[in-house]
């Protein structure tokens, strides 16, 4: 018996350690451990398995012996099981729909990726809002939320952390995160963020040697930690791009946090009137707010800066006009800690360039990967933010909304035409094969068993030498 447990808890550790339990793996850190990991792989070469699906931007996660995506087929919503080993459909699960949320084309009504603790899976749909089923699709509980104001639609995924399921909730008025029982559904707290417009990151976990578990939460114009437990507003960076889609990646006590967006790429921001300058200049009718009628010298498409979507313009919204039009797109690092504002105190160096735009930062082996529409592709130093290689990827010069992900000494790139670049990990990188799926791709790989689980539009595949 002493001879057999010590195997039977590296067992175990290595089942645990194998799973992919959410959006980009454990914490959203997009590594795994695993070796033996393809390099040539197609719709016909090194599959393992292939299983046609309905389509989705989900991402495939891995726990214990299933597989789980979320998916759209017509009107219905849906959740599906698959088996790790063989591909095959276990069940499928339809959540309610009690409205359609407009989408911007290149979004999906089943965006949200799943998340599993190994006995139930999570899931969450901005049409309807959180469900949680057992690992075997019998239904455990659901929270209804919204309807939400987001302009593109939503994009963000749930999360497990500790005992407790989080969801970003950001959107152009009454953002907020919210913290449930992950056993009952039961609301441990909700965090409203007045300070933020629409983002779409996933939050993540920073565990001090000491003091409090901080909840990391990238959103528009600020970095914000928030204490786990209670929901307790910590400390927090500005200075952020002014729509958030990257998640933060965490490492030790340092935060890397990327954001991109259009028209932050300026090195000196234009200054805008502040809102009694405004009033000043375009309220012809006195009435303390600004239409479409007035602002049209100022404002190109107003339907940006109406938060609220009742045609005017009030002063929180002219407030956010003005961050927006000042915000930098810029890569950050952050030593963790402190209280209140700490942009000037643990911000330890800045980057601007070659930013992408929805991919997240990967930090594997002491170098941090960047992947930017165009294929470019910047590795950095993480220790001062100084690059070490810029280039494209020649072949797959392209759009990119999948995040690259690492393992045995690889980094696997997915653009949208299904260009799978794979990548020797170094600070000069260089391409080891480029993969072509002959399809649309907009989800993150999993890793697992050796193996790398690709979604398409219209399949999923395990490749595997």
């Amino acid at each position: 018996m002493r001879q057999f447990l010590p195997l039977a808890l590296l067992t175990a550790t290595a089942a645990v350690a194998a799973d992919w339990p959410q959006f980009r793996g454990p914490n959203g850190l997009g590594v795994s451990a695993d070796k033996h990991l393809p390099v040539q792989f197609g719709p016909e070469k090194n599959v393992v398995w292939k299983t046609g699906l309905p389509p989705g931007h989900s991402s495939p996660i891995l726990a214990g012996p299933r597989i789980f995506v979320t998916a759209y087929e017509g009107q219905k919503l849906l959740t599906i099981a698959l088996d790790r080993s063989t591909g095959k459909i276990l069940w499928k699960r339809e959540a309610p729909r009690p409205r359609q949320e407009f989408m911007q084309s290149t979004n999906s009504p089943a965006s949200g990726s799943p998340v599993s603790d190994g006995r139930n899976v999570y899931v969450f749909f901005g049409d309807f809002g959180i469900l949680c089923y057992g690992v075997d699709g019998e239904d455990r509980w659901r929270v209804p939320l919204g309807p939400f104001n987001n302009a593109n639609g939503h994009g963000t995924s749930p999360v497990l952390i500790d005992d407790m399921l989080i969801l970003i909730c950001d959107q152009d008025t009454d953002s907020y995160v919210l913290a449930l029982d992950k056993a009952t559904g039961q609301v441990r707290y909700r965090i409203e963020r007045p300070e933020v417009t629409r983002s779409y990151s996933i939050p993540t976990v920073y565990r001090p040697k000491s003091g409090p578990a901080e909840l990391i939460i990238p959103g528009s114009y600020l970095v914000i930690a928030y204490n786990l437990a209670t929901g307790e507003k910590l400390w927090w960076v500005r200075g952020m791009s002014w729509q958030q889609k990257s998640a933060a990646v965490v490492d030790g006590d340092v935060v890397y946090v990327c954001g991109w967006e259009s028209g932050g790429d300026s090195a000196t921001p234009a200054e805008s009137p502040t809102w009694e300058e405004a009033l000043a200049r375009y309220d012809t009718d006195h009435d303390g707010k600004l239409t479409p009628t007035e602002v049209m010298p100022e404002f190109r498409n107003f339907g940006e800066y109406d938060l609220d979507r009742d045609q005017t313009i009030n002063e929180r919204e002219w407030n956010f006009y003005r961050a927006r039009k000042a915000s930098q797109n810029i890569f950050v690092a952050i030593r963790a800690g402190g209280r209140g504002d700490v942009t000037n105190k643990r911000v330890l160096w800045r980057y601007r360039k070659s930013l992408p735009n929805v991919p997240s930062p990967l930090l594997y082996e002491g170098v941090l990967y960047l992947v930017r529409d165009g294929g470019v592709m910047t590795s950095l130093d993480p220790r001062t933010g100084e690059p070490y290689k810029i280039d494209r990827l020649r072949g797959a010069l392209d759009r990119y909304w999948s995040s690259p992900v690492a393992g045995d000494g690889k980094i696997y790139v997915l653009s949208e035409s299904g260009k799978l670049t794979v990548l020797r990990a170094d600070a000069d990188w260089q391409i080891l094969a480029q993969n072509d799926l002959e399809d649309t791709c907009f989800s993150t790989p999993a890793i697992g068993d050796s193996r790398l689980y690709v979604r398409t539009r219209s399949a999923l595949y395990c490749f595997g030498k």
